[in-house]
């Protein structure tokens, strides 16, 4: 686990415009080979989430849907839409920062590795937290200000 990815989400995060600002980033070989934040109201596509829209960059680049040995660094725990391809798309090792009680699918509110009978993936949360919740909260904050 290297934090400075985790720092690079919360960057990309940033950059969601109008969308919840979530960022992955995908390593590989400790390099990261795709990136992306949320782009739901941007795309008005409803399956627009970082992780997926990250997880398409990354199967552009290696030129396969297979993404064995990749980890993710996400800064909000995964939905079940995109945990379930995170589990189909054989990344290794997933790194999130805030955990999401509500939506939270890799151990706050079910555990799709279970649901998927995924014995290999393996998932961190809690990595920068503060910082990735800090992010979510001012943005859903200027939305109840701003109506």
């Amino acid at each position: 686990m290297d934090k400075k990815f985790m720092l690079k989400a919360l960057e990309t995060a940033k950059e969601s415009g109008e969308d919840v600002p979530v960022g992955c980033v995908i390593v590989k070989d400790n390099e990261i080979i795709a990136f992306a934040h949320n782009e739901r109201e941007k795309n008005k596509k409803i399956s627009a989430h970082a992780e997926i829209l990250a997880i398409e960059k990354a199967e552009q680049i290696l030129g396969s849907w297979k993404l064995d040995g990749c980890e993710m660094y996400v800064t909000l725990e995964p939905c079940p839409m995109c945990a379930g391809a995170i589990v189909q798309s054989g990344i290794k090792t997933v790194y999130f920062g805030a955990y999401d009680t509500v939506y939270g699918a890799f151990g706050s509110k079910t555990d799709m590795r279970t649901l998927m009978n995924s014995k290999t993936l393996k998932v961190f949360g809690g990595i920068e937290e503060e910082k990735c919740k800090e992010v979510i909260t001012k943005f859903f904050e200027e939305m109840r200000k701003n109506g």
